[in-house]
């Protein structure tokens, strides 16, 4: 029969109190941090999922952050073409108080006079930023898609319009895993290619020259010119209003998942306050009373044993 020794008693004691004062430490510590993993020992299995769902939740909020600049180059680009299609508009109305053939040469002037004004707000509009891009020229958005040369009129000369060519490369924008969508638009699909009898600029020009010739017939022809040019300006927006719902639908979709995500993180990470409560009161109490314990169990001098 094995005798049990005082320094046994001595080392028992130790451990069971040190492991007590290790649990009420634990517990003290889920309370402090609100979490009930804070080192991968506390649950190697469950460190695994936080870790992945930390992963998941951070390219989420970057797809967010990447559908919120999406919708924002979007909504732009709609403005610009609105903008187009009311100058279009306006340039539409003006051919056709121009070609009645009731006007004298001044009103014809000064119809002329306008549509420059019209022309150089369109060089405008095609030449437009966004976040310091040209939001028209497609890859190519640090170069200006419109670089007409300025007189010393201060009218801009777009007669070497037919030689531009806008960069036609797509601006994709990733929305979610394994998904792009591309958000640009290219000048060329707003104001026409130089191949195009309907290009908004090289159009103007041969108004403005009918204008000063009096060729009310051949300005009359040019009605059918604008129309088709404002209808694909139209298709144009439809286009950029198909893109946003879609992407605003990502929008909704990235935003349930971040839900999702941050509730299966809680639920993984995040401690229990009334349970750690009442756990944490528990093994407080029992400490307490293994330190009551020992102190009589151990005797504190050898007088104790004389008695």
């Amino acid at each position: 029969m094995q005798r049990v020794t005082s320094s046994m008693l001595n080392s028992q004691l130790l451990l069971n109190l040190n492991r007590n004062a290790q649990r009420m430490s634990e517990s003290q510590i889920q309370m402090s941090t609100g979490r009930k993993i804070n080192k991968p020992s506390d649950d190697p299995v469950g460190i695994t999922y936080s870790l992945r769902y930390r992963g998941e939740l951070a390219s989420n909020e970057q797809y967010q952050k990447n559908v919120d600049s999406a919708i924002s180059w979007l909504d732009f680009n709609d403005t610009m073409l609105n903008q187009s299609g009311d100058v279009m508009q306006r340039v539409r109305e003006l051919t056709v108080q121009a070609s009645n053939g009731t006007n004298p040469q001044s009103a014809l002037d000064s119809i002329k006079a306008e549509i420059g004004e019209l022309k150089n707000q369109l060089v405008d509009i095609a030449n437009s930023k966004f976040n310091g891009k040209y939001i028209f020229n497609g890859e190519q958005y640090d170069v200006k898609p419109y670089d007409f040369p300025v007189g010393a009129d201060g009218k801009i000369d777009t007669s070497e319009a037919i030689n531009i060519k806008t960069d036609t490369g797509v601006i994709q924008y990733a929305v979610g895993e394994m998904v792009q969508l591309p958000i640009n638009t290219t000048g060329e699909e707003v104001i026409g290619s130089s191949t195009e009898i309907d290009n908004v600029f090289i159009m103007l020009d041969r108004i403005m020259e009918q204008l000063t010739g009096s060729r009310l017939e051949e300005l009359s022809g040019e009605l059918a010119n604008i129309d088709t040019r404002i209808e694909k300006m139209l298709s144009v927006r439809s286009e950029i209003g198909a893109k946003t719902n879609r992407i605003e639908l990502m929008q909704g979709r990235l935003g349930d998942m971040n839900v999702n995500l941050t509730e299966l993180q809680s639920k993984t990470e995040d401690a229990d306050y009334a349970e750690l409560i009442m756990k944490s009161k528990i093994q407080e109490n029992i400490y307490n009373a293994s330190l009551s314990a020992g102190a009589k169990i151990i005797q504190p001098s050898l007088v104790d044993f004389l008695r």
